[in-house]
């Protein structure tokens, strides 16, 4: 795993940790209630999920390589977090920001591993909701001939559906045939939002990622109902980074981009949208209470297969392999199987 090794003494002693590291971690924690956007974050991080040994396991991007949470916590006796889904839930932050500290603080030897070298797991692993909207970039709604929707169009997907980073998609070839890409911006919520308004509703947002929501159009419209399509294993890449939301003042301006073995396929902006993030939130919060980890894909931009005409649409197959980029957010890569 590319791990450098430090003797628990020596990483004490580089880190210059103790009291100081505890005491940024309380300042830390305090500064998260004043945020007005993404209030419930942790400032400053870019967080990931890995898997090790069988086991999800937590990552904080840092200089020179990613900090092992677990690691870091066992060297400093520090209670941490296991994943992104325990900070989300505010499970051991204070461990979380003592460690990040100490990381940030020392000058030599950390238990940092090798980005490259990781088995990454979805950048969000259980949400209790994976909600989509349909036809949110007004290009993307031109190029399929859709009429611009007056209101949200929302559907769904199940955690089945989440993969990490470098994962492979196996294509469900025995019944699909028309695989398409779609680049998306990712809100993941970080307090409960019920009935909240559009002005106070990025308050409630935890963070962001990089996702893709892979589809199979054939089963989309197979029926009047988009499941099939969308629902498929590992068809909602995510990650490869949590970034908190503090990083990302304005999400509606941000690049979007998807390419196929190099070809760029989809390049956009956020600004686009027709609903904004403001707007997505606060609509879903009047139907169904948002839960911290909910996932909400935000639309895809144009340039899917799906808008291309009927003559030119070549499906993607087995061995393509796929690059999702979201400005701040990082580069999602994954390859069909």
């Amino acid at each position: 795993m590319a791990e450098v090794k430090t003797p628990r003494r020596a990483f004490l002693v580089g880190a210059g940790i103790g009291a100081l590291a505890v005491a940024n971690a309380a300042r830390a924690e305090e500064s998260e209630g004043k945020a007005p956007h993404g209030a419930r974050s942790a400032p400053g991080m870019t967080l990931l999920n890995f898997r090790r040994d069988g086991r999800v396991h937590l990552g904080v991007r840092v200089a020179g390589g990613i900090l092992d949470v677990a690691a870091a916590g066992l060297a400093l006796g520090q209670r941490v977090p296991t994943s992104t889904d325990e900070v989300i839930r505010r499970v051991e932050r204070a461990g979380l920001h003592a460690v990040v500290a100490a990381a940030k603080g020392a000058s030599h030897a950390l238990p940092l591993l090798a980005e490259e070298k990781l088995d990454f797991a979805p950048a969000v692993t259980n949400p209790e909701k994976i909600l989509m909207m349909g036809f949110n970039y007004r290009r993307h709604a031109l190029e399929t001939h859709t009429q611009i929707p007056t209101s949200p169009v929302l559907f769904n997907k199940f955690n089945n559906a989440l993969a990490g980073h470098g994962a492979t998609v196996k294509l469900p070839v025995k019944v699909a045939k028309k695989f398409d890409h779609e680049v998306e911006l990712v809100i993941v919520m970080g307090k409960e939002a019920r009935e909240v308004s559009e002005a106070d509703a990025l308050s409630h947002v935890f963070g962001y990622c990089t996702g893709n929501d892979f589809s199979a159009r054939d089963l989309q419209f197979k029926t009047s109902q988009f499941m099939l399509g969308k629902t498929t294993d590992h068809f909602a890449p995510l990650g490869p980074y949590l970034v908190t939301a503090d990083q990302v003042p304005d999400p509606q301006d941000l690049k979007v981009q998807c390419s196929v073995n190099g070809e760029l396929r989809q390049s956009s902006n956020t600004s686009d949208m027709i609903f904004s993030c403001r707007q997505i939130i606060s609509y879903i919060s009047q139907y169904m209470t948002l839960k911290p980890g909910d996932l909400i894909f935000t639309g895809t931009p144009e340039g899917v297969i799906f808008g291309k005409p009927p003559d030119k649409q070549v499906w993607l197959k087995a061995g393509d392999q796929i690059t999702t980029v979201v400005e701040k957010l990082g580069e999602l890569k994954f390859k069909l199987g």
